[in-house]
């Protein structure tokens, strides 16, 4: 049997009248005939859809769901596309709780899972950084693969610590004695640059952090407390004594013993102010404050920071090192692995549905040293129409991204068939008891299995069905009165709403390629 239950967006409106009216036929009366409990097809967006989410999430599933989703505990990339309405969604979402399930019985070969599918925070920022006055092509066209892995560090980095300062809202408990101070170093260098969270003030949280890491400062504090013991010397003694009083009393000396004094310390706030300014202008897709960064950054000794990759500049290579040291920080936790969740590339404001931006948008993360790091898998679930793109691509394009080695999927396709097992999945999840209700028992004899099938092939995906279907149900019900209740659809409402439904859809689908 095929498995997966479909999904999508908003709940279908009700085209044949108000159902209210005592004198129609209800739907819920339909359904309870055949001891149906709810409306499966009432909802459309697996992010919303509870029959998804409390029964098909675990049971039912795309036929290519084994190649997307892999081995947890070796990760690999998995690109995939489909059109709208296909469950990529609800495929992101069946895979985030898979792995929840696999790291609660696997507690030290886990797989830490980013959600990478909320763009607004980063596309918003990103084109504050250039100027809302640009095009958006253009700015777009500025986006680079070392932004996309400064957003994906930041979401991991902020996702790592809420778990660590608070644990009682983490699913996974996460002991942070495991770290020596190497570790903790870098973590708290991967919270000064990366950590986005506001639910405390930044140094707040990163003294909490600190604190919890038991990592000490004082190394760092040195020559602060040398230049502070010897200010105050250097004034004590010239109140006492006739010869200090006598050589201390001429101005000249005192700014060269105070700049001596203060050389030390002058130079490292020199250092991490540059190295502040450079990072807050070079991650362009996050919000930082580069005096809050360099107050933290006065924390660490020139010897923890020397070597230390740090994102000042535009490139890659820091990303990538700094990524690492996210990777070892997990290992540390029994994370063996990482996976990140591309999905809903379509949605951003900035995007706004069109494929020229969300290819610009995209495009830099078809990098095969990207995608096939080690210990990393990145799933993306992407529009169809960017598999256009691919297959008008260029030689360069296919030796960078090698996506003969991504697993790529062209289309999330849907039989007739696969269809007809998806509403059947979702008619089972809302029955009542044990019944083996199947989607045939709705139609009267007049509809043959062959015109059923013919029909469910023509939706195409799951979105669709699901519309088809409620609106069949309404129209049904709008037909008969509840004193006279036909327990079967027949082949004239069948026809009907069939032909009213790709009407809809076609000037929706031209409204969409408007667009």
């Amino acid at each position: 049997m095929l498995r997966q239950c479909g999904h999508l967006g908003e709940k279908a409106s009700h085209p044949y009248g108000d159902l209210s009216r005592s004198n129609l036929m209800k739907i819920q009366q339909f359904l309870e005939h055949h001891g149906i409990e709810r409306n499966p097809f009432a909802d459309e967006d697996a992010q919303t859809d509870p029959v998804f989410k409390e029964s098909c999430i675990n049971s039912t599933y795309h036929p290519s769901w084994d190649k997307i989703y892999g081995d947890p505990s070796e990760p690999n990339t998995s690109i995939v596309f489909g059109e709208k309405g296909a469950g990529k969604t609800a495929m992101r979402l069946q895979i985030a709780e898979h792995l929840s399930d696999y790291n609660a019985e696997h507690p030290d070969d886990r797989a830490y899972v980013v959600e990478y599918d909320d763009f607004n925070p980063f596309l918003d920022q990103f084109r504050t950084h250039y100027g809302r006055h640009r095009r958006v092509e253009k700015i777009l066209s500025e986006y680079k693969l070392w932004d996309h892995m400064d957003a994906i560090l930041a979401l991991g980095v902020t996702q790592l610590i809420d778990n660590l300062l608070d644990p009682k809202h983490s699913a996974e408990q996460l002991d942070p004695r495991r770290f020596d101070r190497r570790d903790a170093r870098d973590l708290l260098l991967l919270a000064a640059f990366y950590d986005r969270s506001t639910t405390d003030t930044v140094k707040g949280r990163w003294q909490r952090l600190r604190s919890l890491l038991g990592f000490s400062t004082w190394k760092a504090q040195w020559d602060l407390a040398v230049g502070v013991v010897l200010t105050v010397a250097l004034i004590v003694l010239s109140f006492f004594g006739d010869f200090w009083s006598t050589w201390l009393g001429l101005i000249w000396p005192y700014p060269i013993i105070l700049g001596a004094i203060w050389a030390p310390w002058c130079l490292r706030w020199v250092k991490r102010w540059w190295m502040s300014s450079r990072a807050v202008k070079q991650m362009r897709v996050l919000s930082r404050d580069g005096t809050n960064m360099r107050q933290l950054m006065m924390n660490f000794s020139n010897d923890e920071l020397s070597n230390q990759p740090t994102p000042t500049k535009s490139r890659t290579d820091d990303r990538y090192e700094l990524l690492a040291k996210l990777q070892n920080l997990l290992k540390r936790l029994g994370y063996t692995g990482m996976i990140v969740l591309v999905d809903r590339v379509d949605e951003p404001d900035l995007i706004g549905g069109s494929s020229e931006r969300m290819k610009a948008f995209l495009w830099p993360m078809f990098d095969n040293k990207f995608l096939k790091q080690p210990g990393v898998g990145f799933k993306l679930l992407l529009p169809v129409e960017l598999s256009h793109y691919i297959d008008r691509a260029d030689r360069d394009f296919y030796q960078r991204a090698r996506l003969d080695k991504q697993n790529l999927i062209r289309s999330l396709e849907w039989t007739g068939e696969a269809l007809y097992d998806v509403a059947n999945a979702r008619l089972r999840a809302c029955v009542k008891g044990e019944s083996n209700i199947a989607l045939r028992q709705l139609f009267d004899e007049s509809i043959n299995d062959r015109r059923l099938l013919d029909t469910l092939r023509e939706m195409r995906v799951p979105r669709h069905l699901f519309k088809f279907m409620y609106m069949l149900l309404v129209s049904h019900s709008n037909a008969h009165t509840e004193d006279a209740p036909v327990w079967r659809i027949n082949s004239e409402t069948f026809e009907t709403t069939l032909a009213l439904f790709r009407r809809d859809q076609s000037m929706m689908e031209r409204g969409m390629n408007a667009v």
